[in-house]
């Protein structure tokens, strides 16, 4: 037995198309904001060692669930995490390039306006509706490995393990989930960066301390 909602394909796609458009938005005013700067912008990713030689980067960021999320969430979410990477070596696994490694872990939180539809079949089991909300807390732990393009850009790869704990009116769950996100920086100042992360199931923007 299924609980079938009238409505819930055309309310899932429509609220699908929120995520989209605000990367779209932000996408279009971060790369008209960096365009002229980056013509005059310097390569140094045959420097190794030629970077800030910072030992701790903390990381606030907001998020958007631009896919659905494991376990019991569906259609799009919003939420706020922090990061925070302490450097292990400053020039990293590629002697002969410009690269740092470190490790990172933190919290992110994204919440859900939708619910899978599911039937428990056990005793005293029932179906659920998708209207019901899912708060996703993930904890992850990764390596981060850091590549410096330029004297503005770095990109970066994080592999890496999370624990997901998904809360929802009538219960909880709590798994462990692979993590690789990719992402770059652009270096406004010395000392904060524009840091922009992509991943499954979420996209995040923040500012970088360093």
């Amino acid at each position: 037995m299924r609980l079938e909602l009238g409505n819930s394909g055309r309310n899932m796609t429509s609220s699908r198309s929120i995520p989209v458009r605000i990367i779209a938005l932000i996408l279009a005013a971060f790369a008209f904001s960096v365009t002229s700067r980056a013509l005059a912008d310097t390569s140094i990713i045959k420097n190794p060692g030629d970077h800030s030689r910072y030992v701790f980067e903390p990381e606030p960021h907001l998020l958007v669930g631009w896919l659905d999320a494991p376990g019991v969430a569906s259609g799009a979410g919003i939420g706020l995490g922090f990061r925070g990477t302490v450097i292990l070596v400053n020039n990293g696994f590629i002697r002969t390039i410009n690269n740092s490694v470190g490790i990172g872990f933190g919290i992110d939180w994204v919440h859900y306006s939708h619910r899978d539809d599911w039937c428990n079949t056990g005793p005293g089991g029932g179906c659920y509706s998708g209207s019901q909300s899912v708060n996703n807390f993930w904890f992850p732990v990764v390596m981060q490995w850091n590549f410096f393009l330029t004297r503005q850009w770095s990109v970066f790869g994080e592999p890496g393990l999370a624990l997901r704990y998904s809360g929802y009116p009538d219960g909880h769950d709590l798994q462990p989930e692979p993590v690789l996100d990719v992402g770059g920086r652009w270096h406004f100042s010395d000392s904060m960066t524009l840091t922009m992360r992509i991943g499954y199931p979420t996209f995040s923007v923040g500012v970088s301390f360093m």
